[in-house]
């Protein structure tokens, strides 16, 4: 009867184990905003995206406001396009503001900061950054030191 009850035990401490872990890397990961979130959508081109994902946040100013919906190319120009969601509480972005991809760290993910410009008129569903500012590729930054100390 007593090593029954303490396999029981066991039993519950590792299913409380594995919840406990199956929440943390879901925290961890972003993926545990499940609900759509309410807000509108803006995209921007850039030359280069790197490695940012759907789903990496948007931010301005360190605060997240949004996240990336959706990434395609542009056939006429082959450009990326980064289609991005904001939350509605945000609605205070200027359309003369800047987009960069930025990484979080040195190896980090990537995602796209907002950097607010000077007009009056704000961004609303549908509109586009035109100001943007592409991914830092640390292989060419490399190869671009490597082959430029070989000149000399």
């Amino acid at each position: 009867m007593r090593t029954r009850n303490i396999e029981i035990l066991v039993g519950v401490f590792v299913t409380l184990s594995i919840a406990a872990f199956i929440m943390l890397a879901m925290k961890v990961s972003g993926v545990n905003q499940f609900k759509r979130a309410e807000g509108y959508s803006v995209s921007a081109r850039f030359d280069n995206i790197g490695g940012l994902k759907v789903r990496s946040p948007v931010k301005l100013g360190g605060v997240v406001i949004g996240r990336v919906t959706d990434i395609s190319l542009d056939k006429e120009l082959f450009m990326p396009i980064v289609s991005m969601t904001i939350d509605k509480r945000f609605e205070i972005i200027p359309t003369e503001s800047s987009a960069s991809i930025m990484t979080a760290g040195l190896l980090g993910e990537q995602y796209v900061a907002i950097s607010p410009g000077g007009n009056e008129e704000l961004l609303v569903n549908g509109d586009t950054i035109a100001d943007t500012q592409s991914a830092f590729v640390l292989e060419e930054l490399i190869s671009h030191f490597i082959f430029s100390q070989g000149e000399k």
